[in-house]
């Protein structure tokens, strides 16, 4: 990529994290879809596929809607009907595009396997499950329960994530791999936090209401870990592979272990954007 280029991109990303709703969208568009026109010319058996996926869509909303219908595809609802819920849902509410350009950018300045804009789009799991999650949400609080748990059961066949309808997560993470991942119904995940695979952020058991882990924003949950009950990992915390957390973590250190406890601190860092898996 070459200096104007890239300026290019630092603008884009700069305009996806500051500007809200749909419209934090558009100039990561522009540059997806003249990063799948350039992968069409380098690929041209692959030509209809990055054609139908996003050269053929006018705006992000319309790739969007057909990508994940075509990943939730059922025999007993078809594509285009879960890709006018999808619509629907967008429609109503464009903050949905807003957070997944942030995931968008999350995943492509913290992944070093995803080179460009397009790349999660069109081929992270991680990203599709985020962005049928946030389908599912839109409508479990329209009380449309049963349709959002078809959705949960559709992302959790196709995808091997498993996420309750009603957790609130927030914009800007990332499900790196993303098989696994187990996320329970009163579940809150804030923004930039990022997630490896097989992370479960579960109960302790059968007991009924606020049940589940609150994960503030910036934290970094590192591969196969599990946060179980109504307990909280603070602010720019990290958690260490495997790990098994049972009481709240404070912002800012590393905990690690089964059961986990703390093993070091950030260093002005956050731990979601830094990516580092090492006991620190």
């Amino acid at each position: 990529m070459n200096t104007a280029a890239d300026q290019r991109y630092l603008q884009a990303l700069d305009q996806a994290r500051r500007a809200e709703g749909s419209e934090g969208s558009a100039a990561l568009w522009t540059l997806m879809r003249e990063e799948a026109s350039v992968k069409a010319a380098q690929e041209p058996i692959l030509g209809s596929y990055f054609h139908a996926t996003v050269l053929n869509h006018k705006s992000f909303a319309s790739a969007l809607s057909f990508r994940l219908a075509s990943k939730l595809d059922n025999p007993m609802l078809p594509t285009m009907l879960i890709r006018d819920v999808i619509t629907e849902a967008v429609d109503s509410d464009p903050g949905i595009l807003g957070a997944a350009a942030l995931d968008i950018v999350a995943a492509y300045t913290r992944d070093p396997a995803c080179e460009d804009l397009s790349t999660p789009f069109l081929f992270f799991k991680g990203f599709h499950a985020l962005q049928a999650h946030r389908i599912a949400h839109w409508l479990w609080h329209r009380d449309r329960r049963t349709l959002a748990q078809f959705f949960q059961n559709q992302i959790s066949v196709t995808l091997g994530v498993d996420m309750h309808p009603a957790a609130r997560i927030g914009s800007g993470l990332m499900l790196d791999h993303a098989t696994g991942i187990v996320v329970g119904e009163t579940a809150v995940i804030e923004d930039d936090v990022s997630m490896l695979h097989g992370v479960t952020l579960g109960g302790t058991g059968k007991e009924t209401g606020d049940r589940h882990p609150k994960i503030r924003r910036g934290v970094l949950l590192a591969a196969g870990c599990k946060v179980i009950g109504n307990i909280e990992v603070g602010a720019g915390a990290k958690v260490g592979a495997g790990s098994v957390v049972l009481d709240d973590v404070p912002p800012g250190v590393t905990v690690a272990g089964v059961p986990a406890r703390v093993v070091g601190r950030a260093r002005g860092k956050i731990a979601a954007h830094e990516m580092d898996q090492s006991l620190k």
